[in-house]
């Protein structure tokens, strides 16, 4: 679970970074655009229209803004409900973000953007901060300071220096390596075994760099299957390398993988090697890669379901265009982009399972003849 915890909130921190990105660059053309908090205080009239077919209802409102130069102040909106959907409903007493934007002439128009969220965002937060240091204790404490050293890494690195014209593979390389050193020992502690998972972690994602390197143009992909790499051809990022954005995304998506299985199976060939000193390299060797046969076996099939979760609604979308075949549904950019990131993972966690066994059996291997420790813990983490 730390994986889909830690590759949600580096997500949603990636999206909240882009989106002021492009609100700064806005600001610095016309018409610019500034923002505050409102409080609808007032519904003065609703009124139904049929336009085309599609039924879009209007509620003139009454708003008090909140923030800002002009807080204290009371303005007349509207807002728009297409087909009578709930969650574009506004109630009295519902906060909102408010958009006021200034034409070239000078003219004024305030448009309602969305509802105010943050707080929200914010208890939840602290929901999860609290309920994983109550439960995780000291090892809960020191993962959720790895998730920040790793949202840092993303935030003030990887992509500042993509911005600034930066091969997008190479730096995601190099961030993911950052990412991987700083969340493996603050999570696990400076020791031998999470040195070990950590060269473990490394050498495996060289090798998917090769392996997605590998997919991509063997699928002749070129990163243009998302709105998003649309958005970036269009804006100040036009000159970016799409395609070397998405082998840089699929290496830090891969990182969330190797995490898990480099540290289990180190701890499992550490805590097996400490029962039995007496079993040799080839006998440890056996008995991990037990261990990481099953970890592989769950984790596959996790890792496709995450993906396919994700590109849920537009799977749907797909679904409902009866008049595309098969074959031309999947020959699409946005569908072989998410068939050749799952198989990229995949193939990871296969090769991190070897490659994790034999650093951990030849380093962490207990001294023949030394007392057995009695401890059943696998140090499993998820």
């Amino acid at each position: 679970m730390r994986y889909f915890s830690r590759s949600s909130v580096i997500l949603t921190g990636a999206v909240c970074l882009f989106l002021s990105a492009s609100i700064a660059f806005a600001q610095e053309s016309e018409p610019r655009e500034e923002f505050s908090k409102a409080e609808v205080i007032a519904i003065m009239s609703e009124e139904t229209n049929d336009d085309f077919g599609m039924k879009q209802t209007v509620q003139h409102l009454r708003l008090k803004i909140l923030s800002g130069p002009e807080a204290g102040k009371e303005i007349p909106a509207e807002n728009g409900i297409v087909n009578n959907r709930a969650d574009m409903r506004l109630d009295v007493g519902r906060v909102i973000v408010l958009s006021k934007t200034f034409s070239a002439d000078g003219s004024e128009l305030y448009l309602i953007k969305e509802s105010y969220r943050l707080p929200a965002l914010i208890w939840l937060t602290l929901a999860f901060v609290g309920v994983t240091i109550l439960l995780g204790r000291k090892t809960g404490l020191t993962s959720i300071v790895g998730l920040a050293a790793s949202i840092l890494i993303l935030v003030l690195y990887i992509l500042p220096r993509i911005v600034a014209g930066d091969d997008p593979l190479l730096t995601c390389l190099i961030g993911a390596a950052a990412i991987a050193c700083s969340s493996l020992y603050l999570a696990h502690g400076f020791n031998k075994r999470s040195s070990v998972a950590l060269l473990s972690t490394v050498v495996t994602l060289v090798i998917a760099v090769l392996v997605s390197i590998l997919y991509v143009y063997a699928a002749a992909l070129f990163g243009l299957g998302s709105e998003e790499a649309v958005f970036l051809q269009t804006g100040p990022l036009q000159s970016v390398d799409l395609r070397g954005l998405l082998l840089g995304g699929m290496i830090i998506g891969c990182l969330g993988v190797l995490d898990d299985i480099t540290t289990a199976q180190c701890a499992a060939v550490d805590e097996i090697s400490k029962a039995n000193p007496s079993l040799s390299i080839h006998d440890l060797r056996k008995a991990g890669f037990s261990v990481g046969r099953e970890h592989i076996a769950s984790l596959i099939n996790t890792l496709a379901l995450a993906y396919a979760g994700a590109s849920l609604p537009l799977l749907l979308l797909f679904k409902t265009q009866a008049t595309y075949p098969l074959w031309v549904t999947l020959n699409g950019e946005f569908l072989a982009e998410e068939i050749v990131r799952t198989l990229v993972g995949s193939m990871t966690l296969v090769v991190a399972v070897p490659v994790a066994t034999y650093f951990a059996s030849q380093m962490l291997r207990a001294k023949p003849g030394s007392r057995p420790v009695k401890s059943t813990a696998m140090g499993h983490h998820h």
